[in-house]
């Protein structure tokens, strides 16, 4: 990578080794000891010159500003569905609240139910139903000043009944995701479901009429194959085709400009050039995400250091590109049948987002951390009554985490 970047990277071997970056090293280079640059690249005023859109409304570029300026000192925690999904169903407050106090700083949400071919947009429809849902609890999250995120569990173009490969047959999984691409099959129905998504997130507005920002992260966890769009069933130029259209036809055909877009494989690479192989271009990408549940689930101080060396290399990345970098779904889901692991919200996962900053930069910039949705018969977060909530209230007081009573002002830019 650029040798701004190789201001960064000698300063630990192990993120040396990981990122491979000696050839662009010069046989006589001397090690260079200032500090690195790239947080000074980022000013108030050129803030958009590193986003996807730069006719961005002033709340998303202040988003985009802030998350990338918090990622210095602090991670946002957030949950999926946290306003609506609870352990033992017990409702009012977030899991997240009931246990610490506050609110989280990050809510998660899902375009599947809003795109569904169920949805008739009717009063007494229950996807209709979710979607109001859903969109209710945008408007309250943005109205606290927390942060909005939404995921999109497509089903897939055939049948539209299922995200996941195993509900397809062999020329289902062969042929989906193609026909989406322009030219395609199923390219017009794919624009109508980008057409709902454009209405929606057009719809989102605060109190005072402003477009509500929130971060989209289009065809997650590509790196695996358990969906339609994974790696065993779209080649990189597809899966690039795809992500860029999908933005393309948002800003510039829909006229959608409240969005950040996020580019969120699952946790399989562990270097830059392995990371960036389906990449869609810095034009394209918002936020360099990870989902990391593997090295997490019970993998011992080998999965711990694993994730941590993950999320440096993916940090370096975003502080060269002048990105965002987030954790964008992890957790491990204690149910009746598996229990917790002893300090692994305070102890492990801390260490994962954690590391001794050098020069004032941190090696590990991570903006935000995501866990997925509590149910009835199993958490990811801790409520305040089961016996790890005690570790997540020490994981959520630490220096470093973020709820949204230490969260500052996301959507104004600092005078």
């Amino acid at each position: 990578m650029k040798t701004t970047f190789l201001k960064i990277a000698f300063l630990s071997l192990t993120i040396l080794a990981l990122v491979s970056c000696s050839s662009d090293k010069a046989p006589n280079d001397e090690i260079i000891i200032d500090p690195p640059t790239h947080y000074d690249l980022l000013t108030t005023q050129n803030v958009t010159n590193y986003m996807v859109d730069a006719s961005a409304t002033k709340e998303t570029i202040a988003l985009f500003y802030n998350l990338k300026r918090l990622s210095q000192t602090k991670v946002a925690i957030g949950q999926q569905d946290a306003f609506n999904s609870f352990y033992q169903d017990a409702g009012g407050d977030s899991d997240i609240k009931k246990n610490t106090g506050f609110d989280p700083a990050v809510l998660g949400s899902d375009f599947s139910f809003i795109t569904d071919k169920s949805n008739n947009n009717q009063a007494d429809n229950w996807f209709y139903q979710q979607e109001l849902k859903i969109t209710s609890d945008v408007k309250s999250a943005y109205a606290k000043g927390m942060i909005n995120t939404f995921s999109w569990h497509l089903r897939e173009p055939n049948k539209e009944e299922s995200f996941y490969t195993a509900d397809m047959t062999a020329e289902e999984k062969a042929n989906a995701f193609k026909s989406i691409l322009p030219g395609g099959t199923n390219h017009e129905w794919y624009k109508k479901k980008l057409d709902k998504i454009a209405n929606v997130v057009l719809s989102l507005k605060g109190a005072n009429g402003e477009l509500i920002p929130i971060i989209f992260r289009p065809f997650h966890e590509f790196d695996g194959s358990w969906f339609w769009w994974g790696a065993n069933f779209a080649t990189a130029e597809e899966y690039k085709t795809a992500y860029q259209f999908t933005v393309d036809y948002l800003k510039n055909t829909k006229g959608v400009h409240n969005i950040l877009y996020a580019f969120s494989p699952d946790n399989s690479y562990s270097t830059p050039e392995t990371y960036l192989s389906r990449y869609p271009g810095d034009k394209y990408v918002d936020v360099l995400g990870m989902d990391n549940y593997g090295d997490l689930n019970n993998q011992g101080s080998t999965g711990v250091n694993k994730a941590n060396a993950k999320l440096k290399m993916l940090s370096n990345i975003a502080i060269d590109k002048v990105k965002i970098a987030a954790l964008t779904e992890t957790g491990y889901q204690v149910t009746a049948t598996t229990s917790p692991i002893n300090n692994w919200f305070s102890n492990s996962l801390y260490s994962v987002l954690n590391d001794n900053p050098t020069f004032d930069v941190p090696l590990i910039s991570i903006s935000y951390v995501l866990f997925w949705n509590n149910t009835k018969d199993g958490y990811y977060v801790p409520n305040g009554s089961v016996s790890n909530a005690a570790d997540f209230k020490t994981f959520a007081a630490k220096p470093k985490s973020a709820l949204l009573n230490s969260l500052p002002k996301m959507y104004e830019l600092p005078k």
